[in-house]
């Protein structure tokens, strides 16, 4: 009886620890965004939210008028993190497909802590590299007059999300019963057609929330696109302009800017529209999911 009563008291502890660090992590959720939103309503009562959504000229010091348009700074940061996904996702899954279906013992051994080994090295020396190596070599190959252009934030992008998209892509894959691999086989298929219309299929739900992990990564990572993305305010026409992002623009300004004013306002005004495009993007993640699941109900 003592023991049992022991058990459950255990059992008790334990989901009461579970429940309180859901709880956490929501109250914290939802303190950051009244921080956001409580510090960026006073910026529009001087500003058009029209105006501040979809106007092209960001210049608040401007000594004329101050303008607080962030329509480049969202078309920027969209532009190169398109870019780093259409670069990391192809690259992730099929070291991912390499490593759980084809890779030796050996191989797969030295792969993987290079892989986590990449997960941890600092933005600030990506960023560092991005400068030195990567944009001369690409002010040379495009024959522009630098490097510092949304290409090169999106090569540096690419590199950084690899991690989480092959990580979390391989223990998909690995978790895909081995059933499915032996059916296909058994009926005639190959280990290429087995990977491509059993496996991939049978993970895509896990696919699918790497590349989102790595999509997020791109949107929220800060130092590397502020070193090596140039960071000029007109609005970009390709990937070989140079380009604000928001988190570069809330980096570069926010240490220097009077505190409690229109400026300061609208900085967190942009961490605002940030932390909803970052939501938004996850939330209909979920929503393909969902329908996935039903579809395999």
């Amino acid at each position: 009886m003592i023991s049992r009563r022991l058990l459950n008291l255990k059992e008790r502890a334990i989901r009461a620890c579970f429940f309180l660090n859901g709880i956490l992590v929501v109250v914290i959720l939802a303190g950051i965004f009244v921080l956001l939103l409580s510090s960026a309503v006073p910026a529009f009562r001087e500003i058009d939210l029209k105006e501040f959504l979809f106007g092209a000229l960001w210049d608040p010091t401007s000594p004329i008028r101050a303008s607080y348009g962030i329509l480049t700074q969202i078309y920027s940061t969209f532009l190169v993190t398109l870019g780093a996904m259409i670069l990391a996702v192809p690259v992730g899954l099929a070291v991912a497909a390499y490593l759980s279906d084809v890779a030796p013992g050996r191989v797969r051994e030295i792969i993987k802590p290079v892989v986590e080994i990449l997960a941890g090295v600092p933005s600030v020396v990506i960023g560092f590299l991005g400068i030195v190596v990567l944009g001369p070599a690409l002010s040379k190959l495009t024959g522009e007059s630098h490097g510092l252009n949304a290409l090169n934030g999106s090569i540096l992008l690419a590199i950084m999300s690899l991690p989480t998209i092959i990580s979390i892509s391989e223990d998909s894959l690995a978790a895909v019963p081995r059933s499915y691999s032996e059916g296909s086989l058994a009926l005639g298929g190959s280990r290429w057609q087995t990977l491509l219309r059993v496996k991939f299929p049978a993970a895509l739900s896990g696919i699918i929330a790497a590349v989102m992990l790595g999509m997020g990564r791109a949107i929220g990572e800060t130092m590397t696109v502020l070193m090596a993305t140039g960071n000029a305010r007109s609005f970009p026409h390709g990937l070989f302009d140079s380009v604000r992002t928001m988190t570069s623009n809330v980096a570069i300004e926010l240490g220097e800017v009077p505190y409690f004013t229109t400026h300061y306002y609208a900085l967190f005004a942009i961490g605002l529209v940030l932390f909803l495009l970052t939501f938004l993007i996850n939330l209909a993640a979920d929503r393909v999911l969902h329908k996935y699941r039903e579809r395999e109900r």
